[in-house]
């Protein structure tokens, strides 16, 4: 079944997300990545796609979904270190509506 406030939760996620930054490292988690750096949160992403893809391959449908939630987490605060808002994400996906996988692909290569 499809929610369709998925892009709302991302949103709220992020907003929220955002208002960790700067605050206190020992009362949140997000708060702490954001002092750790790029780096970390970059890392952070890698270990959870990798989480992720274990659990796709050895675990059932309720752990790959909760790996993928860490993961979309993860990638949120990564999004926010970088200045990057969903909404210029959901732009690009926009963009490549209707488009070939593989002519995408190609078109970057130019």
């Amino acid at each position: 079944m499809t929610d369709s406030r998925t892009g709302e939760i991302i949103d709220a996620l992020y907003a929220v997300i955002v208002s960790r930054r700067g605050t206190d490292p020992d009362a949140s988690y997000t708060a702490r990545l954001f002092d750790k750096g790029t780096r970390k949160i970059a890392q952070k992403v890698g270990e959870e796609a990798v989480e992720t893809v274990i659990a796709a391959l050895d675990e059932g449908p309720k752990e790959l979904a909760s790996e993928s939630a860490d993961l979309l987490y993860h990638l949120c605060v990564l999004w926010a270190d970088a200045g990057v808002r969903p909404e210029d994400v959901w732009a690009r996906l926009a963009e490549r509506k209707g488009v070939s996988g593989l002519k995408e692909k190609a078109d970057r290569k130019k």
